[in-house]
């Protein structure tokens, strides 16, 4: 049942292939058709004390999926919008490695570096259940002095959830939208959080680019019917990295700080766990600061028969850099898109995004 429930979910996907790809999907038997797109992977370096590592070149990542290595398409670093690593310049000759896309260099199947835009589209998830009664209004502070720190960012949305979702700002450029979304919620009843986390990552599957799902919870979740694990794996496999920052609350709780702690690693995210409005503060300001220093990759993967699970490593090059760290979703399922079979529809108030 719950197989069912995340495939349903996902049905709307529509992310950019490549020909071969395409013409691969279309040979494929007429219920189902699966599509394998541009993986886009979000990667942080850090050294063992945790500072970020700047000013890498594309040719310092390996990317390996299921053994078989994979060609760097395009890169980007913190704020800078991502370019295609090309082989051949439009003249025919050799290219340097890490040559930006110019605007009229763009064919059809480039079509996906288009909204590959300077910042992130981030996706902000508050908890609005009745365990939140305590220590509302100051949560909301701590979310709305997030959103207006947010310069990188392209775009924001603001979401809250108690038993179900409300969008209460669309994913938008306007920062007074967001932060009126911010002062017009209200404390509820019950808490869904994965049922509603996974309609929020159904939602930040439309776009393209770093994209990121943040989490302000005040404890665990008590009536949702779709299980975490489903929640990790679209969000894997959808490239949308999870933030948690909870309350002292969900530490009561082990099984939920477990089950944050695996979400968010699964996905190259963090999880924080809060004992004051400072610590609130504190959480938001690192996850602000880990959004300007993700390098962003691609690939569009080689010929793999696996239509189950494909596991990524990212890997550093040369003996200088080994000693750092990279954190980054470590796989993913390729997507249907498209079920001759009914689906089942999910409780949420609110129009998803076009």
């Amino acid at each position: 049942m719950a197989k069912n429930y995340i495939l349903s979910l996902a049905l709307a996907l529509t992310l950019v292939s490549s020909p071969e790809t395409r013409m691969a999907a279309q040979e494929s038997e007429p219920n189902i058709r699966v599509v394998v797109d541009m993986v886009q992977l979000n990667v942080a370096v850090t050294d063992v004390k945790g500072n970020y590592i700047t000013g890498l070149r594309p040719s310092d990542f390996a990317i390996v999926e299921d053994s078989i290595p994979q060609k760097l398409a395009t890169f980007g670093e913190g704020n800078e919008p991502a370019y295609r690593v090309a082989d051949v310049a439009p003249d025919g000759k050799p290219a340097v490695a890490g040559q930006p896309l110019q605007p009229d260099q763009k064919s059809a199947d480039d079509q996906s570096l288009g909204s590959m835009v300077a910042g992130a589209n981030v996706f902000l998830l508050f908890d609005t259940s009745n365990y939140m009664y305590r220590g509302f209004v100051f949560a909301q502070d701590a979310i709305a002095d997030f959103v207006r720190s947010l310069e990188t960012a392209d775009k924001v949305a603001l979401y809250s959830y108690s038993r179900d979702l409300s969008r209460a700002a669309p994913l938008t450029a306007d920062r007074s939208q967001v932060l009126r979304g911010v002062r017009a919620t209200v404390a509820g009843d019950d808490a869904a959080l994965y049922n509603c986390l996974l309609l929020t990552i159904k939602d930040a599957a439309h776009y393209t680019g770093k994209k990121v799902v943040v989490v302000f919870s005040n404890g665990p979740d008590n009536s949702s019917m779709v299980p975490p694990e489903d929640v990790a794996e679209l969000a894997q496999s959808t490239g949308t990295a999870i933030y948690m920052i909870s309350t002292q609350l969900a530490k009561l709780e082990p099984v939920s700080t477990a089950v944050f702690e695996r979400m968010t690693a699964a996905t190259g995210g963090k999880a924080y766990f809060a004992k004051n409005w400072r610590d609130e503060q504190r959480a938001f300001a690192s996850i602000r600061d880990d959004l300007a220093h993700l390098y962003s990759l691609s690939y569009y993967p080689q010929a793999n028969p696996n239509r189950g699970w494909r596991g990524i490593t990212v890997k550093l090059v040369g003996d200088r850099l080994k000693k750092y760290h990279i954190r980054t979703r470590n796989g993913y399922r390729p997507q249907p898109n498209r079920f001759a079979a009914g689906v089942a529809q999910a409780s949420a108030s609110g129009a998803p995004p076009q």
